[in-house]
């Protein structure tokens, strides 16, 4: 894995970006209280005494996202706690009813860890500080919110407040915009694979907030600006980038950079200052009397291990031991449990794991990507596509054949079990490759005889003149000459 040190200029600075991401834990109540988490429900109506810091309400842990964020230490390689304290963070805001919110500070309960991933074909890991469990706030309405007498007005709905989060930090080891977003797409991957997450980032079950600072090769970490609540790995990019260029620009124009937190508009794809950065002393961190230690004994860590699914590096390496896929492609198979099973199924269904693979990153990505959908929706199962496949390897079908045969599968043709509507999608279209040598020797025999040039071109060295013959090979058979076939066919002709 490439080290975290590795200079990756832009107009000769070097780029040093952490992120924040506030992953909301998948339980049915909050972390402090029996209040509903379920999302959409009218404003206020799932804040109860607790969440309002009403007099005399005590804050209870809930259990299960204790063991979510175990869950999540686990499969990062991360130290569980077996002591952790919660602390009260002290800012004014609105959104924030009792004027201060409960998280972790000093002692968090999932400590170090790191997240691997590709950028393309080249691996990295992101080393993690830390992730902590921590109350959300609730939230400010601003659009169209009428308020008294049907004048614009802002309000406050509580319905988040309590809502359980975990916070997972990571050192400041990304070095590209590309790499946060795939860092996130990963971190993504993984919260969903666990179950501790659903991941909607529409709904706020996953959001980046990503801190970016410059400076020049070998001098000291520059000022970051923290750009907050992005809720798209697309926006990942577009905000880092803006932000790099900005800072860059105000550095070259002889500005101090200020310590801030920014806002990102997708609309206009420029990030703004929103208000100075706070730092940590600044919100007057103390533990909270309501709440003893948190304390989770080893044998509660092995139960919520056992409880685990095949993490996605684990069945990756499996991928790689069993089928023989390089690692990237590995990686590639387990970006969900669901496309990990249906790569599995196929390959097991055909025999060809890398042609499963391939066909998988490339026109069956590139479909569901198009339609927005997840490899659920595929039209072609991972049977269809399996009994596809083992018509190529097969030599059944050329590959140019089964790109014509994947397009009528997608498009419902066929009927009958996987193999059977295979084959009669290509006896309908008639995409057979001819591989009977009888029939090819006799016109193999009268294209040399009627590119005797090309012939004597290649006895004389030229290769380019066996290309020309093989092309004068498909041509005459419509494309349905099975092409390795006319190859060995034709070497023998040649060399006779």
């Amino acid at each position: 894995m490439s080290s975290p040190a590795t200079p990756k200029m832009v107009r000769g600075y070097e780029v040093v970006i952490g992120i924040e991401t506030h992953v909301q834990l998948s339980t049915q109540s909050k972390i402090f209280s029996g209040a509903s988490t379920q999302f959409g429900a009218a404003p206020n109506t799932q804040a109860c005494p607790v969440d309002m810091a009403l007099p005399g309400t005590l804050p209870v842990m809930n259990k299960g996202a204790v063991e979510r964020a175990i869950a999540f230490g686990l499969s990062v390689g991360s130290h569980i706690a077996p002591r952790s304290i919660f602390a009260r963070k002290n800012y004014f805001y609105p959104d924030l009813p009792k004027g201060y919110q409960i998280s972790q500070y000093e002692i968090p309960v999932v400590q170090g860890g790191s997240v691997s991933f590709f950028v393309g074909d080249t691996p990295h890991t992101v080393r993690l500080v830390r992730a902590h469990l921590e109350e959300d706030a609730g939230k400010s309405l601003h659009d169209d919110f009428s308020g008294f007498n049907g004048e614009k007005s802002s309000g406050i709905d509580l319905n988040r407040a309590g809502t359980p989060l975990i916070e997972i930090v990571t050192e400041p080891d990304i070095r590209t915009s590309a790499e946060a977003a795939e860092y996130a797409r990963a971190l993504h991957t993984l919260v969903v694979w666990l179950g501790i997450c659903d991941g909607n980032m529409q709904e706020g079950s996953f959001r980046c907030d990503v801190n970016v600072s410059v400076r020049k090769p070998g001098a000291p970490l520059g000022t970051r600006r923290e750009i907050k609540n992005l809720n798209s790995f697309k926006h990942i990019v577009q905000a880092a980038d803006y932000e790099i260029n900005w800072q860059i620009d105000e550095i070259e124009d002889g500005r101090a950079i200020q310590q801030a937190t920014v806002l990102f508009n997708p609309d206009t794809g420029e990030t703004r200052a929103m208000r100075s950065k706070e730092d940590a002393h600044d919100y007057r961190y103390f533990p909270d009397p309501d709440l003893p230690p948190l304390v989770i004994a080893p044998e509660w860590v092995e139960r919520v291990r056992a409880q685990m699914p095949e993490l996605p590096r684990v069945m990756a390496e499996r991928f790689v031991r069993d089928f023989g896929l390089p690692e990237y492609d590995a990686t590639m198979m387990t970006q969900s449990k669901a496309f990990g099973a249906f790569f599995e199924a196929a390959a097991q269904a055909c025999g060809s794991p890398k042609l499963v693979s391939n066909w998988l990153m490339g026109e069956v990505s590139r479909r569901l990507n198009a339609a927005e959908q997840g490899i659920e929706q595929s039209p072609v199962s991972a049977e269809l596509l399996a009994a596809m496949i083992s018509r190529i390897a097969d030599g059944t079908i050329s590959n140019n054949g089964a790109k014509q045969v994947f397009d009528a599968l997608w498009n419902g043709e066929g009927g009958g079990d996987a193999q059977a509507r295979v084959d009669a999608v290509i006896e309908a279209k008639g995409l057979k490759q001819m591989s009977d040598t009888g029939e090819l020797d006799q016109i193999l025999d009268d294209i040399l005889a009627a590119n005797a040039k090309s012939v004597e071109e290649f006895r004389a060295g030229k290769e380019k003149a066996f290309n020309a013959l093989v092309g004068q090979a498909m041509k005459a058979t419509k494309g349905k000459a099975n092409p390795a076939t006319v190859n060995e066919l034709l070497k023998k002709k040649l060399a006779g």
